[in-house]
């Protein structure tokens, strides 16, 4: 009987998540723990038990920020800009990038690299709750 082999790196499981699908999971949140006693119990028996606390999700623009910020960096350092579902961004975030790495290129040019790095975090944030004051993305993906 003979052995197959495989060829390099067919056989590696792939761990990487899309950077949209990572940043959702990290902008949900754990359970915190219940109040205890003084002896740090808190049940009738003495154990510990926790309670999920209500966790209420981050505001969209919140995320969208995060995004658009991050690959805004990305893009600025880089040469040429990606495809947007490969980013894990919608349409609309998409086009906030555009004119943030825009105005971060000019500002960059004119003030430098700390002046661009504050003005991508500023116009990001001013773009998302912009575009989530007036909706938001629409039905499909692309918006």
């Amino acid at each position: 009987m003979a052995t197959r082999r495989l060829r390099p790196g067919t056989g590696r499981l792939r761990t990487a998540l899309p950077a949209g699908a990572l940043a959702a999971l990290l902008a949900t949140g754990c359970g915190a723990p219940a109040a205890t006693g003084a002896d740090g119990a808190d049940g009738a028996d003495g154990a510990h038990t926790t309670a999920p606390a209500a966790v209420s999700p981050a505001p969209p623009e919140n995320l969208c920020t995060r995004v658009v910020a991050h690959w805004s960096r990305e893009v600025l350092d880089g040469t040429t800009y990606g495809d947007y579902q490969s980013m894990g961004l919608s349409n609309g975030q998409y086009e906030i990038l555009r004119g943030v790495v825009d105005e971060a290129r000019a500002e960059k040019r004119r003030a430098g690299a700390a002046a661009a790095d504050a003005l991508i975090d500023r116009r990001a944030r001013e773009g998302c709750v912009a575009w989530y004051r007036s909706g938001g993305p629409g039905e499909g993906p692309w918006q």
